[in-house]
């Protein structure tokens, strides 16, 4: 097969079947389906649709490798199960991976489903790490011109197979969320590009499995956010990180006061205080191994530092932005 899709679904309630309904309308013909389930399935499942099923959730990273594992496909798509595609979506995915060996992942326009607004078209990073959907919230009228990009979203991004082979699949480790951010920029580590397809258009059902501002997504975000950098973040970037940092949590407070941002819609039994805590205890007792992993990453990359840091500031979203989403 050219393509896999693979989708983790935690659920499996009427949006998986959505998506499923969505894929078996493809222009495209020439692709898989595996459904990595890390909690109980209580539908039928569409014919030639494969099901690894889980006994227990093991988070995104490893429902997505799972599936990879299963298939020999030369592509891979990783899909939220909240999301629709329409029917050329895939077409254009794979045309766009075909037209240069060089792109390792594409990032298709990711919609707001019913909104008629972006939610993302690839990614952006701040200086102290944060991951951020570019063009979030803009009208989909913008979002219509083809371009490089710095990542995909885990939503929904397109991988060659050939340069997971080379860089490793999602890490683990991550569980929820950033494990994205993680891949994309050990693959830009080796050279490896990234572009934006508009004509492939994804609708998303925003944190249909999660939170959107909870607890458990607060710490994740946090936690990983930092192992990104650790493992990532040439050094000099890597030192003034923490004052970057400093000026989001700035502005997360300062919105927060003003009814406005992410923090202002935080929902989490648990104080920011303690999640943060946490985080940063728990990114601390990972330093040893994300130290050496980052040894790994940087000094087998086809970038130097410099190479590195100009992509950074390429793709950069301030750390304002970031609050204000």
């Amino acid at each position: 097969m050219k393509l896999a899709v693979i989708i983790p679904t935690l659920k499996a309630d009427q949006a998986l079947a959505d998506c499923l309904a969505s894929l078996s309308v493809q222009s495209l013909s020439d692709f898989e389906i595996v459904v990595v389930a890390n909690g109980p399935v209580g539908q039928a499942l569409p014919n030639g649709v494969r099901l690894i099923q889980n006994d227990q959730n093991g988070g995104y990273g490893k429902a997505v490798n799972q599936g990879i594992r299963d298939s020999s496909s030369d592509y891979i798509l990783a899909l939220n199960d909240d999301t629709v595609l329409h029917a050329d979506c895939l077409k254009h995915l794979v045309a766009a991976m075909d037209s240069r060996y060089e792109i390792g992942m594409c990032a298709p326009q990711i919609r707001l489903s019913d909104t008629g607004l972006i939610d993302s078209a690839g990614m952006l990073i701040a200086p102290d790490g944060s991951s951020k959907q570019r063009l979030h919230g803009h009208p989909v009228a913008e979002g219509g011109r083809n371009t490089h990009a710095l990542l995909p979203s885990g939503c929904a991004g397109l991988y060659r197979r050939a340069m997971l082979d080379e860089i490793g699949l999602f890490d683990e480790d991550f569980f929820l969320y950033c494990e994205d951010t993680d891949l994309g920029l050990r693959a830009r580590w080796k050279a490896w590009e990234c572009v934006y397809v508009p004509a492939a258009v994804v609708e998303h059902r925003y944190s249909h499995s999660a939170s959107k501002a909870g607890s458990l997504k607060a710490y994740y975000v946090e936690r990983n956010r930092i192992l990104v950098l650790i493992r990532n973040f040439p050094i000099k970037n890597l030192l003034v990180s923490p004052f970057h940092a400093l000026v989001r949590y700035f502005w997360h407070w300062n919105l927060k006061r003003q009814g406005k941002g992410i923090a202002a819609a935080y929902n989490g039994e648990e104080s920011i205080g303690s999640v943060l805590f946490r985080a940063w205890r728990d990114a601390f007792l990972k330093l040893p191994s994300a130290w050496r992993q980052r040894r790994q990453i940087q000094r087998k990359g086809r970038l130097n530092a410099r190479q590195f840091q100009r992509l950074l500031t390429s793709y950069r979203i301030s750390s304002r932005e970031v609050a204000s989403q």
